[in-house]
């Protein structure tokens, strides 16, 4: 999978994680302008939970292959 390819299957995933977390609210229908301050920060929280994941196992399935990634997960 290209990088672009990837970055593309992440951005979607995060999406879907939003997504689920507004749903499990009752928020889904409500305006951004809406939210309050915390419920955005959950949201990020999802996104960037879910982009760990999705990188942690792209690491462990290609070792070697990803050091931008290994750089930003484990510094």
């Amino acid at each position: 999978m290209s990088p672009d390819e990837w970055q593309a299957q992440v951005t979607r995933a995060a999406a879907q994680e939003i997504g689920t977390w507004l749903e499990a609210r009752g928020r889904l229908d409500r305006p951004i302008a809406s939210l309050r301050l915390s419920d955005l920060e959950a949201m990020a929280s999802v996104a960037i939970s879910r982009f760990v994941v999705l990188a942690s196992h792209r690491i462990n399935e290609d070792p070697g292959r990803h050091s931008d990634l290994e750089n930003l997960l484990m510094g």
